[in-house]
């Protein structure tokens, strides 16, 4: 690493109506440095590195690149320039293969002979292996991981940006990833990494820049600070673990038998002999890494796909063949992965998204008429209970930040008191604050009665929520085990595929 700036960013200031979402902000990153980019969720980060990669242009301020003025109008002069981008969600196309998907990205892609040679020798010298010929629907989620950052190495990059680049990899994976990350700052390429996961950021990161409600608050060492000084310099207060009642366990309110479903996409994981069991107080942690499943068995379980009636009972009563609103008012509750266009509609506001799955359980409509001054009391109260930052009920789904919507998303459900509630990842790409919050939530909860099931890509976090952890590979789930005693590496390796570690050899590996 040396003390030459890569890019300097100076007085940056962007606007949109009502919001100002970076003010007066100034950084540098300097040749060959992995640089944290921190804060909580509407911080200011994605606009940020918007306006570095071309995708915004900033109000006020000027950037410098080796020196030069910077002020890139698309992503393609900011690629010109040496920005390349690896994005928190993947844009491939399943039916295409790693060739073609990576041409795609490239702006003066080569021969597809050639560049497939490329992609080899990129790929294995980075210890990134990949085939080129291979289709992306076929791939993991590290595997396709790896196709985005293969694309942006094949340019040459000076400066590699990464937007929450392990939320779907194994632990196995985020070393290999790291591996990668380190030898490219050796290299001299500089790193600009945004991630809620804070031993990453100390474990890789050189420095970090805090930004908080669109302004720098500081700057440190990560190495030199604890994960919660982190997390309280991005929030601004001091933050609490989110505490365990003593409980007792009641009947089961939840299991599945042998529970077999097909997946609706073609290129998804099909559901293989489930079975398991929740009781009343329990929390069940379900790991798997993305694409094994974990939408699939949220669907089977929450009735938008159905199955043969013993394979799923509520409260002991069949309830396999019944539908979402059916087994809604038995007392299931369900927060899916995908927060726009699943768990909430984009463009309703905040009272419309209330009466989506409140109207059964919170008694919302009457003789087939909405009564919106109920609703809107209801949206309200989540907005209040679950400190949802916005301007108020009226507001648009999609106008909210990320972690600010799975708090409304999570709150709706949770204060209609299921007896069953079922969240696939409750916290992903959430700050530190928000996800204590949405887990203290699921866990107060639990603690009044209700049987929940977390799934999960974030390890930390079911060993944090759950009683017992079961691991899901390619559709089909390990034997629940007890979480006191598990390790990182044990959950690892289950994640993996190891179906044949059952309790019996946990046990034995605890030992």
């Amino acid at each position: 690493m040396t003390d030459a700036k890569l890019l300097t960013i100076e007085g940056i200031s962007k606007s949109y109506p009502g919001v100002k979402a970076n003010e007066n902000v100034s950084l540098s990153i300097g040749r060959g440095e992995v640089h944290a980019l921190l804060g909580e969720n509407g911080a200011g980060k994605s606009t940020l590195v918007k306006m570095i990669y071309g995708l915004v242009r900033p109000d006020e301020g000027r950037m410098t690149f080796l020196g030069r003025t910077f002020a890139p109008t698309k992503p393609s002069e900011a690629r010109s320039t040496g920005v390349g981008m690896v994005f928190q969600h993947f844009s491939l196309f399943e039916a295409l293969n790693v060739a073609e998907n990576v041409a795609l990205g490239m702006d003066n892609p080569p021969p597809q002979r050639t560049l497939a040679q490329r992609i080899r020798e990129v790929s294995d010298g980075y210890g990134l292996p990949l085939d080129p010929n291979r289709l992306v629907g076929e791939l993991s989620a590290g595997e396709r991981q790896r196709v985005e950052i293969i694309r942006c190495l094949l340019q040459s990059p000076k400066l590699l940006i990464m937007d929450e680049p392990t939320s779907v990899l194994t632990p196995q994976e985020v070393e290999i990833l790291f591996t990668t990350l380190r030898q490219l700052a050796a290299e001299g390429t500089s790193i600009l990494y945004i991630s809620h996961k804070l031993e990453e950021i100390r474990s890789l990161c050189d420095a970090a820049t805090i930004l908080r409600r669109g302004k720098v608050v500081g700057s440190c060492t990560p190495r030199e600070k604890s994960a919660r000084e982190l997390a309280e310099m991005m929030v601004g207060a001091t933050l609490t673990p989110p505490e365990r009642a003593a409980k007792d366990l009641g009947d089961v309110a939840l299991e599945a038998r042998g529970l077999a479903v097909p997946s609706l996409n073609p290129f998804g994981t099909s559901l293989k002999d489930i079975s398991f069991t929740v009781r009343k107080g329990e929390v069940l942690a379900i790991g798997g890494v993305a694409g094994n499943g974990q939408d699939e068995l949220l669907l089977a379980l929450s009735g938008e796909v159905r199955s043969v009636p013993g394979a799923v009972r509520i409260d002991g009563h069949n309830s396999g063949h019944l539908g979402p609103n059916e087994r809604r008012a038995a007392g299931l509750v369900t927060g899916p992965e995908e927060r726009l266009g699943h768990a909430a509609a984009p463009d309703m506001s905040l009272t419309e998204n209330a009466l989506l799955t409140g109207a059964l359980r919170m008694g919302l409509t009457n003789n087939g008429f909405i009564d919106w001054v109920k609703t809107r009391e209801y949206s309200e109260q989540i907005i209040k209970t679950f400190d949802v930052r916005t301007p108020g009920s009226h507001t648009a789904a999609r106008a909210l930040s990320g972690g600010n919507l799975q708090k409304f998303v999570i709150g709706r459900e949770i204060l209609q008191t299921p007896g069953v509630i079922i969240v696939n990842q409750p916290t992903w790409g959430v700050d530190a604050a928000a996800a204590a919050f949405i887990r203290q939530a699921l866990l107060d909860r639990a603690a009044a009665g209700a049987a929940v099931v977390v799934i999960s890509q974030d390890i930390d976090e079911l060993l944090e929520v759950g009683d017992r952890f079961a691991a899901l590979n390619e559709g089909r789930l390990s034997d629940p085990v007890p979480v006191k005693g598990l390790t990182v590496d044990q959950i690892g390796l289950m994640l993996g595929g190891a179906h044949g570690m059952h309790k019996a050899e946990v046990h034995h590996a605890q030992a």
